[in-house]
């Protein structure tokens, strides 16, 4: 809460009142649109107004780049959304919640708010691309219901497994992962060798879920919340030890 405080009194300094009022008022659309479009709740339309809000102040093209994810991860909600109703996994109709958008985002938000950190956006961007890998590869996997095992004795499970993974789902995560890497490059945020290793560092960040999953949250140690938090957090983590 202190860094969030002194992460806009800085922003107020630098950017003045006007700006300000810009950014607030686009990511209040940006909450506004997530939730009209059933991808948050009414609670995670504010949570994702405040990270919105954070990225955008931190650098604009954050915050693009925080709408590519949230189409990535929307069109493989969609995706899975009917076969999640077949097996009865399907989440709340009403989209994610405060504390499941922040445990998805809230790493990458922190990031954003340390002062003088210069890899902040950098580490911020392996955490998005985890986001996106672990969501579609959930999604994916569960809709093109292919076999399925458990990530640590690859024994056969049903389909929306905690700890499961499929060819599928695995491919597709990878691809969502080098999909946010190569749009951060787009937007100049990293150079082309970087692309690969936020794509990487996404991609284990996905495979640390899966094994919290089959581990800590099939124990009942972790929710699922907590294992997001913790597998975005892992991405960054990576990034910065490859970095």
């Amino acid at each position: 809460m202190l860094a969030l405080t002194l992460f806009f009194h800085r922003a107020e300094l630098s950017h003045g009142t006007r700006h300000l009022s810009l950014i607030l008022a686009t990511t209040l659309g940006f909450a506004v649109l997530a939730r009209l479009a059933h991808g948050v709740s009414n609670s995670g339309g504010l949570a994702g107004a405040v990270v919105a809000f954070i990225l955008a102040l931190r650098d604009i093209k954050m915050f693009f780049l925080l709408l590519i994810v949230f189409c990535v991860t929307l069109a493989a909600t969609r995706l899975g959304g009917l076969r999640k109703q077949q097996l009865e996994l399907a989440e709340s109709a009403g989209g994610r919640s405060a504390s499941q958008v922040m445990a998805h985002l809230g790493v990458a938000a922190l990031l954003l708010t340390l002062p003088s950190f210069p890899s902040a956006c950098v580490l911020a961007l392996a955490a998005l691309a985890e986001l996106s890998a672990d969501t579609t590869s959930s999604e994916v996997g569960t809709a093109l219901a292919g076999k399925t095992v458990l990530i640590t004795s690859l024994k056969s499970v049903p389909a929306g497994t905690d700890g499961g993974i499929s060819l599928s789902g695995t491919a597709a995560g990878v691809l969502a992962a080098i999909i946010i890497g190569a749009c951060a490059h787009a937007f100049d945020l990293i150079q082309w060798a970087g692309v690969i290793v936020i794509a990487c560092a996404g991609t284990a960040g996905m495979l640390v879920d899966s094994i919290l999953g089959a581990t800590a949250e099939r124990r009942g140690d972790l929710n699922n919340d907590f294992v997001n938090l913790l597998s975005t957090a892992s991405a960054a983590l990576l990034m910065w030890i490859l970095t």
